[in-house]
């Protein structure tokens, strides 16, 4: 007959301690180099991707669960033994409006170096509403954009926020935080592309061959991106807009920059 779980009560308890202080403290995160997944879904998707979490949380309320059942199973297969807390804890620690039935603390993975020549790369330079940091993630991870630069001033891509918009994206792509973007270009071996409102100088995406190495660089919400990665960029392109709006958010320019570019080599691949 198995036996009840322990299920920890005390807000003193360490695991419960490091949950709450990762989950609202981003100075917490970077000092450990631990990141918090709040959601049955951001769980579900870092154990598929191969990743082990250090430790995972069941709210007591939520253990009959179909979320919990079906995670309990897969952490069973990989010798995992999952911890259940107070609702009230879990509450705590959550940042969902509905406090999430599962948790789990996670080694934040490493970033891998960008090869001078890689095939496809988005750069978010100053992008600060993590919102958008995390929707441009998510769209790098459905178009194949293997790597993400994040520059300076950039929203911390492990951040709560982040990664419930990203969806699980940050397990797909590599990411690269507190990057200089000046110094990735300046070694970046393939096409930097700017994307910039319409002016003199500028080409229509569309117009673009995006089929080799690429780098498509974002800029800040409200300014774009400076004046000197802008010439430090090798084309500066310009999305269409026939309508009365002036310009797009900084996730919906990177978006169908994104589109464009795995559009094209979807429909005709550059030789190797």
């Amino acid at each position: 007959m198995t036996s009840a779980p322990i299920v920890i009560r005390s807000r003193d308890n360490p695991v419960t301690k490091l949950l709450i202080g990762l989950a609202h403290s981003s100075r917490e995160r970077k000092k450990t180099g631990l990141t918090v997944l709040d959601g049955a879904h951001l769980v579900d998707t870092y154990l598929r991707s191969g990743g082990v979490p250090q430790v995972v949380v069941i709210r007591e309320s939520c253990m009959d669960s179909a979320d919990a059942v079906g995670l309990r199973s897969r952490l069973a297969e990989a010798d995992i033994k999952p911890t259940v807390m107070l609702d009230a804890l879990v509450a705590e620690a959550s940042q969902l409006d509905s406090p999430a039935a599962i948790m789990a603390i996670v080694t934040t993975p490493p970033a891998r170096p960008i090869p001078g020549e890689a095939s496809a790369v988005l750069v978010l330079d100053n992008v600060q509403d993590p919102g958008n940091v995390g929707a441009l993630l998510r769209c790098a991870a459905a178009f194949n954009i293997p790597h993400v630069v994040c520059g300076a001033g950039t929203a911390f891509a492990w951040s709560p926020k982040v990664l419930r918009a990203a969806q699980g994206a940050h397990f797909v792509v590599n990411v690269v935080e507190g990057a200089n973007v000046a110094a990735f270009l300046a070694t970046y071996r393939g096409t930097s592309i700017a994307m910039v409102p319409h002016a003199s100088n500028t080409v229509s995406l569309a117009n673009m061959d995006l089929r080799g190495p690429v780098a498509i660089l974002v800029g800040n919400e409200g300014v774009g991106l400076s004046a000197e990665t802008i010439a430090a960029a090798t084309a500066r392109a310009t999305i269409p807009m026939p309508g009365l709006m002036e310009s797009l958010n900084a996730a919906s320019c990177g978006a169908i920059a994104m589109y464009e570019l795995c559009r094209q080599r979807h429909a005709s691949p550059a030789s190797s």
